[in-house]
């Protein structure tokens, strides 16, 4: 089997598509995370400790160039070329990450108790010839 059918019969495997579409849909799924944390839930925050801004959290780690005469803030220096330690981004971002796994365990915590109370499969009923053929069988005698 040459390479590429090999790589054909590996893409086309339902796993593989599957894997496919959670990736894609998870990144999308990310996105909107990213965008609550970073619109809804990060501002609230900082509004209730004192109108604080997480994104304006940084230390600089080198002056900018003296050709910068631009504002002070963490996109600007950051498009200067100036090498930032941003801590409050990295606080956004875990804060992300937290809501993000938190949802992902209430999903699979509701997928796995759907799973959980679904009725066990009843074996289908036996015809009327298996019923004949059994009531035969247990009318013969037993052979020695």
């Amino acid at each position: 089997m040459g390479i590429a059918a090999e790589f054909r019969e590996f893409a086309v495997r339902g796993s593989v598509v599957d894997l496919a579409v959670g990736v894609i849909v998870g990144g999308a799924f990310g996105r909107i995370v990213d965008s609550i944390v970073k619109d809804l839930i990060m501002p609230l925050v900082g509004r209730v400790l004192g109108g604080l801004d997480f994104s304006g959290y940084f230390i600089r780690l080198a002056d900018p160039p003296a050709a910068f005469n631009g504002p002070m803030t963490y996109e600007a220096l950051s498009k200067a070329g100036v090498p930032l330690f941003a801590y409050g981004n990295f606080i956004t971002v875990v804060v992300n990450f937290a809501i993000l796994a938190f949802i992902i365990f209430m999903m699979v915590r509701q997928i796995n108790r759907i799973r959980r109370s679904a009725p066990a499969p009843v074996p289908p009923a036996a015809s009327e010839e298996v019923l004949l053929l059994r009531d035969i069988r247990d009318r013969l005698p037993a052979a020695k």
